[in-house]
């Protein structure tokens, strides 16, 4: 006799006798539910099959040493009773990493993150990792109060949109050999990899596309401009109008307009001008939906380039001119160097920049009237 037929329990073999009835298992009841409850565990398969719980573990867990016929009755309880192993805890217990990664993102609401999202999760499915999605909602504390909540569920790798100025909370982390990939914007403070746009590159092109246009007061409706990408984009507006030799005018510039309200504000505040502008550059999208809805009614033409892309700009009156690029690609560029850090790439510190391009569809191309 082997030793797992010797872990046959009383009831097992009152089971295993039942087998010439026909009775299929799913009408057996469970010997254990501790008041029905609706997420069964490994004891209650171990009761119903009869069996120890070393023998449920065993089957669980794909060992070799149980009998053909002990595997098929575990097997068959299990299915019966819908039970999944937690592989969370079983992680933690053993302090392993769980088969998930971490995405800690500003807004999913944001179409721009919802694809980044989307590229990283294909990404994801590919390695047969979950994903784990947060939002920062744009504050630092909170942004640390959500890579903590990861790192305790112990991911495989965290990927970050930071809000923080700070970063140095996560080298301990990194140190336990946790990667980590910086998407959008750099960290502080920390020597990691990470995911950029052509943030300055897109914004020149921009601009100066309103210049050979003919465009010479060219108002700018920006974010925050001390976040990276902000920054960015303000100083390659004000490099374009240095190399066109034009002088800058501060009454043009409408910072923290990242709030709808604040944005249409800006916009109504640059046509009220003595010298409005001739033409806008916004620098995302959530200011140019908020501009376009500002401008509505107005009479006066005015030229427009937006910093991405988003839907149903090209279906407008007149289709929105847009600096694009891939948030998707981005996305799958992020997760996929976090999966090679995952497998061990010991390379230097990557630094990879998403390219932009400029679509032409009429907004941009309007010229200054008179």
């Amino acid at each position: 006799m082997s030793n797992e037929q010797t872990e046959l329990s009383l009831s097992e073999k009152q089971l295993a006798s039942q087998e010439g009835t026909n009775l299929p298992l799913t009408s057996l009841e469970p010997l254990h539910t501790e008041g029905n409850k609706l997420r069964p565990t490994m004891q209650d398969v171990a009761e119903m099959a009869g069996v120890s719980l070393k023998t449920v573990s065993r089957v669980v867990n794909k060992e070799a040493s149980v009998t053909q016929a002990t595997r098929e009755r575990v097997e068959a309880v299990i299915k019966s009773l819908g039970f999944r192993r937690n592989d969370l805890a079983r992680n933690l217990r053993q302090g392993q990493t769980s088969s998930t990664i971490g995405l800690v993102i500003e807004d999913i609401a944001n179409p721009f993150y919802s694809q980044l999202a989307q590229g990283v999760e294909y990404v994801a499915r590919r390695y047969n990792h979950m994903l784990i999605l947060s939002n920062s909602e744009e504050n630092s504390q909170r942004e640390r109060e959500q890579v903590s909540a990861l790192s305790h569920r112990r991911v495989a790798g965290l990927l970050i949109v930071p809000a923080g100025s700070d970063h140095s909370y996560l080298k301990s982390e990194m140190e336990r050999g946790t990667p980590v990939i910086f998407v959008d914007r750099p960290p502080a403070n920390l020597d990691v990899d990470m995911i950029l746009l052509d943030s300055y590159g897109g914004s020149y092109t921009a601009v100066k596309h309103l210049l050979c246009q003919g465009h010479r007061r060219i108002g700018l409706i920006c974010g925050d401009p001390s976040v990276y990408t902000g920054s960015g984009r303000v100083a390659a507006y004000r490099t374009a109008l240095a190399d066109w030799g034009i002088i800058l005018e501060d009454d043009l510039l409408c910072f923290g307009c990242d709030d709808a309200e604040k944005a249409a504000a800006a916009t109504q505040r640059l046509l009220s001008l003595p010298h409005p502008p001739t033409a806008v550059f916004t620098t995302s999208n959530r200011i140019s939906v908020a501009v376009l809805r500002a401008l509505r009614g107005v009479t006066r033409r005015l030229a427009f380039v937006g910093f991405d892309d988003f839907e149903l700009a090209d279906m407008l009156p007149t289709p929105v001119t847009v600096i694009a690029h891939d948030a998707a690609e981005m996305g799958r560029q992020a997760a996929e160097l976090l999966f090679a850090r995952i497998q061990g790439d010991e390379r230097p510190t990557q630094r990879v920049i998403i390219p932009t391009r400029l679509i032409m569809r009429g907004s941009g191309e309007i010229p200054p009237e008179g």
